[in-house]
């Protein structure tokens, strides 16, 4: 028996004034409870009790002891309580980490419902396309597109992504279709990751995965954004990503001149520490965002850009 449930059984003897009757309410037989309370005093070093064949009394040390233990398990009690209503409650501060982009375009519009739906739940939330330690740093839920890492972390995946290589319709005039072997006489606006400093290969099709490709890079930027509005603005041509391509697209901006691509292995992610005792304002949290994405015509198979012809 451990020393915490020792304390609770000798303040139960206290309260019940013998070991039988302290027996009867925990279901030992006072030979255990007696055992039991003697293990204590000889862990403490004191003895708490005076035994006669008739009477049970406490020490002074033991009067000492049972006023202090009673008031610790009490806050314990308490304290077990408060964290208990506030895990299955939808309160409390929530920390989330998004990507720049993704934020921007799938997060933001979504918060202030979230936030009228559950007024109780504080939300800090930190834009950031580099690598963050969630445990680290005490994020709740975080966001990711790209490949995931193996980790101890729990991941469901919100969509997968789907690349599109596009241009103005200023730049490409009447051409709406570049093929592949073409790429090398356009300029290119490219995406360079921050914490590498690697410059994203342009992804197309091959026999049995990806084929990588790298046609030019007269323009190379650390911002998402930046390569639709570089883009949009007739620099050449990008690939981007579904997310960060969607406006651009519906705005008529870029047009895409050849099919979304869907290389193995990339999605975007929702991730957290924790499957078991997860708070509920974690749970809210996930659950509105897939929401809201099924709302964007995605699901954890499925994005909008699938079906997006090239005229």
């Amino acid at each position: 028996m451990d020393k915490l449930n020792l304390i609770r059984l000798f303040l139960t003897v206290v309260d019940r004034g013998s070991f039988a009757a302290a027996a009867a309410v925990q279901g030992l037989s006072p030979s255990t409870v007696s055992k039991a309370i003697a293990r204590l005093e000889e862990d403490l070093r004191l003895l708490l009790f005076h035994r006669t064949t008739r009477q049970l009394t406490l020490t002074v040390a033991g009067q000492n002891y049972a006023k202090t233990v009673r008031q610790l398990v009490s806050e314990l009690d308490q304290c077990e309580k408060d964290l208990g209503r506030q895990n299955d409650s939808p309160s409390g501060r929530l920390r989330v980490n998004v990507p720049v982009s993704y934020g921007r375009r799938y997060v933001v519009p979504m918060l202030s419902g979230f936030r009228e739906c559950f007024p109780d739940i504080e939300l800090d939330v930190r834009f950031d396309d580099s690598y963050v330690d969630m445990i680290e740093q005490g994020i709740d839920v975080s966001i990711r597109s790209g490949t995931l890492a193996e980790s101890g972390l729990i991941a469901r995946q919100l969509s997968p992504v789907d690349f599109l290589i596009c241009g103005s319709p200023a730049y490409l005039g009447a051409t709406r279709t570049i093929a592949t072997s073409d790429f090398g006489r356009h300029p290119w606006v490219r995406f360079r990751f921050q914490q590498t400093g690697r410059v994203l290969p342009v992804m197309v099709p091959g026999e049995e995965e990806s084929r990588l490709l790298d046609p030019g890079r007269q323009f190379v930027v650390d911002d998402g954004e930046a390569l639709a509005e570089l883009c949009a603005a007739g620099a050449g041509l990008t690939q981007v990503p579904h997310f960060i391509a969607r406006d651009w697209l519906a705005g008529g901006e870029i047009v895409p001149v050849a099919p979304a691509y869907r290389p193995p292995g990339f999605g975007v992610w929702v991730v957290y520490p924790e499957r078991e005792y997860l708070p509920q304002k974690i749970r809210v949290f996930i659950e509105w965002l897939e929401k809201y994405v099924g709302g964007q015509g995605e699901s954890a198979y499925h994005t909008w850009a699938e079906n997006l012809g090239v005229s």
